[in-house]
């Protein structure tokens, strides 16, 4: 890895803590169980996420994020690569892989208990929804992921 690649990463990384600090400062304090999160709470997070990605692809407007959000999920490259940077946000995937053990902690995490027995039953239904798939230039396994869990998943959550 060259110096400015070297970098570009570490400034990266260095976004995704400040995000994930900023989730957990607006998360609160958290049971010590191993409750989930309330639906504000989640909400308020996936709003966090958003507002990193939407700029990155202008032509990704906020009509068209907030439809994917309501389940309608639109197959261009724009919308897929503005989908993978939210999964990827979400550690849900990685250059096109579905992270599976990654995405059942977040779950664990980042979700009301009320949704979590759907969710993990729908996220193993679509393990294998990016195998295959090429990530570059479009992105397509991100759409993939997305369009599965909304078919396997009773109630969409998506920022």
């Amino acid at each position: 890895m060259g110096l400015e690649s070297g970098i570009r990463h570490i400034g990266s990384e260095m976004k995704f803590h400040l995000l994930l600090v900023c989730v957990a400062i607006s998360l609160g304090p958290l049971p010590q169980s191993e409750a989930g999160v309330t639906e504000e709470q989640m909400w308020a997070a996936g709003k966090l996420i958003r507002d990193v990605c939407l700029p990155k692809y202008p032509k990704v407007s906020v009509e068209v994020a907030d439809n994917i959000h309501n389940g309608a999920i639109p197959n261009s490259k724009d919308s897929n690569c503005y989908i993978n940077c939210i999964l990827e946000m979400m550690q849900a995937i990685k250059k096109g892989k579905f992270q599976v053990e990654s995405t059942l902690k977040q779950m664990d995490i980042m979700l009301p208990d009320s949704y979590k027995e759907d969710y993990r039953k729908g996220i193993h239904l679509c393990k294998d929804s990016t195998v295959g798939l090429k990530n570059a230039p479009n992105c397509d396994p991100a759409y993939a992921l997305l369009s599965c869990l909304k078919s396997n998943i009773k109630v969409f959550v998506f920022p």
